[in-house]
């Protein structure tokens, strides 16, 4: 055994020994975290389970922190046969029973506070991560039950060095009793990539022993026959120990001489006695827990892995050629990664009802439509509707089906034929999707990814100032959802975006004949949002949907009840007069509409006032020393708004930001810091710049000199910099004709 890594673990929160089982359930359940090169794992079963006794094992191995141990009689014996191998020979140990029941016995001190922490690790049934399990090849209970006793026999047998490696230094504090352990199945799987394209899952099974503060991985293989055994190589063990009132964290290999790295399942040694260590140690005493789901839990990962790297090579191309404005790597691979997990949870969807005919859909407030030509070019039929039509709409070609409308919540805008409903970022239409959803048709379902923070009507108000906004604003769409009649689960999606928690409602609490029933208390509900009389109070969580069994209901001609009409109070059928979708032309509001006139006169004004009322010289250069330059003063936003006429503060404040955005604008001239304006001193630029990497500073040397020199030509002792080192033009006659961009030569 050698030991690869050793940390001493500071507790001032006093989180340990429970902190080392919630990091241990995240390289557990989410090794991607830390592994990058991992699409995630799923766990396929579980059980309780004890080591042969003390009188099967043989001499106990030292305790202490050794770093170096002699290679087990099992390394270098190629030919022998690893542990736990599954024959058809019986034996004589003992079988404990599987289940989720805690083991029974003496527990250690440190194992009562660890165990309320540690609970959630294992608490899930066999495959339940997956939710698809069986559709991979989930391994059933039983044969993890084969598996363990086979190669618990081995353990009391020929391979007692495996047995005392399991067990740690500190099992022979207590050698009369037997060893009570919980130990899981998983499968961990690998990104596929264009560099990797072969890798392949791993199964492993991971032994927790809370008593001695051990987490052990076990490698799997199959024979020729295509049994299961635990290999040798490639066995490692995680261990919490605690002496002289320090905690320290550990990394142990079984055998350094047959660990063979892969660099993506099994990365190299030093990777798990250094970044590996650093990061669990990191994590056992950091107090903030998320309060999200984990990712991708309601699809299975493998799938997923796969679907995402084809669809990405597929669409790769649309980052060359975006037209618009917006960041085309975060959009493209943002909505890669949406389609990807739709199309899987869609998969899995018809794999459960039976049935081939692919999903429809309507993606409301599409936005730049990529989501929709995806799932279009994936043979889902659907369209997108978004209020204003975008540049690269024209690029998809007449296969994908996008709409310029605005939607506004009525009977007009019901979908009885559409089996999900869309809403990635839809802003002020995000609460209205589940709405329009159980009322459209019993069946129709919603995808929500929420963003923007919306009421029905208007923004969103916080009322629980405990929580974040953004888990505030969820569970609102989730109360929305309930309130409607649906099941509403939650997931995290793999997207670069902090706003990747999506909702889903795929199932209803109640039947179909109850729907009037429901229909009547979903129009309280959104009534009693919108303050409108006779609707339900607003502050609570919504009421469950009654379970009624209706009698004979008319549902109309599009086998939907008529009770939603409660909710028209205007014009037109809608549901809330007070509704107002977005402007088809969205007003811009960063005071870069201000006519340049207007700009200039306020920031010669500001400058004028910061410089001490000295007269702006409009012939000025760089003639002084630069000690002598004058910096001016430093005045608050409300001393500068002071010195400003009523007119120039009037057409400030119609932009979001007023006085503050226009001097963040001109960025050339001021520095606004803490409230506070400042003359931007360039000088001190030039001294981040040379601390900057030598990439961003030839960066910096290739500037091109597109605008004039606001300082050279107005401030009264000219610029601070001499004309080689100013990255602005110190006269018309450096000015130079700005480069095209990447982008523009591509569409050229």
């Amino acid at each position: 055994m050698a030991e690869v890594g050793r940390a001493v673990v500071r507790d001032p929160g006093a989180l340990l020994p429970g902190g080392f089982w919630a990091a241990v359930a995240v390289w557990l359940e989410r090794p991607q975290v830390a592994n990058k090169r991992l699409c995630g794992v799923r766990l396929e079963a579980r059980r309780s389970a004890v080591l042969p006794g003390s009188e099967a094992r043989g001499p106990r191995p030292r305790a202490g922190p050794e770093r170096e141990e002699p290679a087990a009689a099992g390394c270098g014996s190629e030919e022998r046969p690893g542990p736990g191998e599954r024959s058809s020979e019986g034996g004589s140990g003992p079988r404990p029973s599987a289940g989720p029941e805690e083991p029974q016995g003496r527990r250690g001190p440190r194992e009562s506070r660890g165990e309320a922490a540690a609970a959630s690790l294992l608490a899930e049934a066999p495959g339940q991560r997956g939710k698809a399990g069986g559709a991979e090849g989930a391994f059933p209970a039983w044969d993890l039950d084969s598996l363990w006793d086979d190669f618990s026999r081995s353990l009391a047998g020929e391979n007692r060095e495996m047995l005392a490696f399991l067990t740690g230094p500190g099992a022979g504090l207590q050698p009369e009793a037997q060893h009570e352990l919980d130990v899981v199945l998983r499968t961990v799987i690998p990104k596929r990539s264009p560099h990797c394209p072969l890798a392949a899952p791993r199964r492993e099974v991971v032994v927790r022993d809370i008593l001695n503060g051990t987490v052990s991985f076990l490698p799997l293989q199959e024979d020729d026959k295509g049994n299961l055994k635990v290999k040798m190589d490639n066995v490692y063990r995680i261990q919490l120990s605690h002496s002289e009132e320090e905690w320290f964290m550990s990394v142990s290999i079984f055998c350094p001489e047959r660990w063979h790295s892969d660099g993506i399942v099994y990365p190299k040694p030093t990777w798990l006695g250094q970044e590996l260590l650093a990061k669990l140690a990191r994590w056992s005493v950091e107090s903030k827990r998320s309060g999200f789901k984990s990712t991708l839990s309601l699809i299975p990962i493998l799938k997923y892995g796969q679907a995402y790297q084809e669809l990405k090579e597929k669409y790769r191309d649309m980052v060359k050629v975006w037209p618009e404005v917006t960041d085309p790597e975060k959009f493209v691979y943002e909505d890669v990664a949406i389609a990807t997990y739709l199309l899987v949870l869609w998969e899995e969807e018809r794999a459960a009802q039976g049935v081939t005919a692919k999903q429809s859909f309507v993606d409301v407030g599409c936005g730049n439509g990529l989501l929709v030509h995806i799932l279009n070019s994936e043979g889902h039929p659907g369209r997108g509707i978004d209020v204003r039509r975008r540049k690269i709409w024209d690029m998809y070609g007449p296969q994908t089906c996008l709409e310029e409308a605005a939607i506004t919540p009525s009977d007009k805008t019901l979908f009885p034929d559409v089996d999900w409903l869309i809403g990635n970022h839809s802003d002020e239409l995000t609460p209205w999707i589940p709405v329009i959803a159980a009322r459209s048709s019993y069946h129709c379902r919603f995808f929500v990814l929420p963003c923007c923070f919306f009421d029905f009507v208007g923004r969103y108000c916080r009322r629980q100032s405990e929580k974040t906004q953004y888990r505030e604003y969820l569970d609102f769409i989730q109360e929305v959802g309930s309130a409607c009649g649906f099941q509403v689960e939650e997931d995290c999606l793999r997207i670069p975006s902090t706003k990747r928690v999506c909702l889903i409602g795929r199932s209803r609490t109640y039947p179909p004949a109850a729907e009037a029933a429901v229909d009547e208390q979903r129009t309280r509900y959104v009534l009693g949002r919108s303050g409108c009389p006779g609707g339900a109070p607003a502050e609570g969580p919504a009421p469950a949907p009654s379970r009624v069994v209706a009698g004979n209901v008319d549902h109309g001609p599009s086998g939907h009840p008529d009770s939603h009409r409660a909710l028209d109070a205007g014009a037109e059928g809608r549901w809330l007069p007070g509704f107002h979708p977005r402007e088809k032309t969205e007003r811009v509001r960063n005071c870069a509409a201000l006519p340049r006139e207007f700009v200039d006169h306020v920031v010669l004004q500001v400058a004028t006032l910061l410089l001490g009322g000295k007269q702006s010289n409009q012939r000025s250069c760089h003639s002084g020393s630069v000690k002598t330059w004058n910096r001016g003063a430093s005045l608050s936003l409300a001393e500068v708004a002071g010195e400003l006429d009523r007119e120039t503060l009037r057409r400030l404040k119609r932009e979001c930001g007023g006085l503050q955005t226009l001097l963040r604008n001109s960025h050339q001239v001021f520095a606004v810091r803490s409230g506070r304006v400042h003359i931007r001193d360039w000088r001190e630029e030039e001294l981040r710049k040379d601390r900057q990497p030598e990439a961003k500073r030839r960066l910096f040397s290739e500037t091109f000199k597109t605008r004039l020199c606001w300082f050279f030509t107005h401030h009264p002792d000219g610029c601070a910099l001499p004309a080689d080192c100013c990255p602005f033009a110190h006269g018309p006659g450096e000015l130079r004709p700005p480069p095209s961009t990447k982008k523009q030569k591509q569409l050229l």
